[in-house]
C-alpha cells in the first residue's frame, strides 16, 4: 500500500504556501494597513491558504479527512504564517531548539 504522505511534495507545498502568503500579504496590507496589523493578516492568509490546500490535497488523493488531520493542518498554518512573518532562518532555528529539548 502506498503511503498517504509524500514528504517531498508536502515540503514543496509548504514552501509555496510561504511564498504565496508573503505575496498576498504584501498586496493586501496596503488596503487594510490602518484596520488590521500585518502579522494578524499573515496568520489569516496563511490559515486560509493552508486549509484550502489541505482539503484540495485530500480531495485529489481521495483521503478521508479526520479531525486530527484538520488539527495538524491548523498547526501547519501557524508554521506557514511564522515562516512568512519571520523568515525561513528563524523557523529552522525554532525547530532545531524544539528538537533538542
Amino acid at each position: 500500500m502506498e503511503s498517504v504522505l509524500n514528504w517531498s511534495v508536502i515540503i514543496s507545498i509548504i514552501g509555496v504556501l510561504v511564498v504565496l502568503t508573503n505575496i498576498i500579504v504584501q498586496v493586501v496590507k496596503k488596503a487594510v494597513w490602518d484596520k488590521l496589523p500585518t502579522n494578524v493578516l499573515a496568520v489569516i492568509v496563511s490559515m486560509a491558504l493552508t486549509l484550502l490546500t489541505f482539503f484540495a490535497y485530500c480531495q485529489i488523493k481521495a483521503i478521508v479527512v479526520v479531525w486530527y488531520m484538520v488539527a495538524a493542518a491548523v498547526v501547519l498554518g501557524f508554521m506557514v504564517s511564522y515562516a512568512a512573518m519571520f523568515g525561513y532562518d528563524k523557523l529552522m532555528e525554532a525547530i532545531g531548539k524544539a528538537g533538542k529539548q
